[in-house]
């Protein structure tokens, strides 16, 4: 038995900050954002008490409206995120109260950009065990209330939003196949957010230092996630002897358009073959790899061989191997 997707949703809120709108606030121009990341556009979550809980329930009511389900038969929930609403409790636990599946367990998973398949993996042995027969996997974020948008090397980079994908039990061949999760805490230094946590409590030093923020130094974070998520999408395919005209869709995490094409290219895989939507999202962390399968959702066929890839913080890396479970275009 294995675990498939049957059905999948994304959610992204309707304002959208241009790269020229951010001329006007941030020393940068919209071609060299352009050129350095592939974004145009990213979407943003306004307004007072509203977190990555509305665009995950967002995201669930319109999966499991497509799935013809309620939600009182969700039996886990994992919610992938970096900006959770609260420190507890768990925004999957705010989410499953929200849409009404009351039935469910549920918690968070926090690996950054890496955490959506990291869940996906985690909720795949819930099926797998014989236990759990749907189980719900949210990849969310908003990233904006944790940017600096003083910040020209971050605030470019990063966007709202976020999608949901509906775990079920498989026995014809199809769904998860195989996966490769990696972590290293030593990159911690190059990709983090200072204060908030048990060791550097928020206090008003911390706010006025702006340590609540994401740090990035990108250039050491570019030259690793270059490489490793390029390495472990090849190695997820030489391991089940897959070549590139096997492989239906690379959906790779969306951080820099320079890192996909570097991936893609290590594949073997023609930029037809890549889904890309880093160009009107940004990065979304948790959100870029349901996004993805959202709007390509359209033209997946039963059968299909999809290679997922992400790089995030911690840093956390990972390819998950995936035969598509259903015709979604019919």
């Amino acid at each position: 038995m294995r675990a498939a997707i049957t059905a999948v949703n994304g959610w992204v809120p309707e304002y959208i900050l241009t790269n020229k709108e951010l001329e006007k606030f941030v020393d940068t121009t919209d071609e060299w954002i352009t050129s350095r990341t592939g974004i145009n556009e990213r979407r943003i979550l306004k307004g007072e008490g509203r977190g990555s809980s509305e665009i995950a329930a967002n995201a669930v009511n319109g999966l499991l409206k497509k799935r013809g389900i309620g939600p009182e038969e969700i039996e886990v929930v994992i919610c992938a995120t970096t900006t959770p609403d609260l420190q507890f409790p768990a925004t999957a636990n705010i989410v499953s109260d929200m849409v009404g599946m009351k039935n469910a367990f549920g918690f968070d998973l926090n690996a950054a950009c890496s955490g959506f398949l990291y869940a996906l993996v985690t909720g795949s042995k819930f099926i797998e065990s014989g236990q759990y027969k749907k189980v719900v996997i949210i990849g969310v974020d908003k990233m904006s209330s944790i940017i600096d948008y003083s910040d020209r090397t971050t605030c470019v980079i990063f966007g709202d939003g976020g999608g949901a994908v509906l775990l079920e039990p498989d026995e014809s061949g199809m769904g998860i196949i195989d996966s490769i999760l990696h972590s290293d805490g030593a990159g911690r230094v190059h990709l983090h957010q200072k204060a908030g946590g048990s060791v550097l409590p928020a206090s008003h030093d911390t706010v006025d230092a702006k340590q609540h923020f994401v740090y990035q130094e990108g250039q050491a974070v570019f030259k690793f996630a270059v490489t490793k998520m390029a390495d472990v999408s090849a190695e997820i395919m030489e391991r089940n002897q897959l070549k590139a005209e096997d492989v239906a869709w690379l959906v790779p995490h969306q951080a820099n358009k320079r890192i996909i094409d570097a991936t893609a290219k290590r594949m073997g895989l023609g930029s037809e073959k890549v889904m890309l939507n880093i160009q009107k999202f940004g990065n979304t962390t948790n959100g870029t790899i349901p996004l993805c399968l959202w709007e390509w959702e359209n033209q997946l066929h039963k059968g299909d061989i999809l290679i997922l890839a992400a790089f995030g913080g911690g840093f956390t890396w990972g390819s998950v191997y995936i035969k598509w479970a259903y015709d979604s275009g019919k």
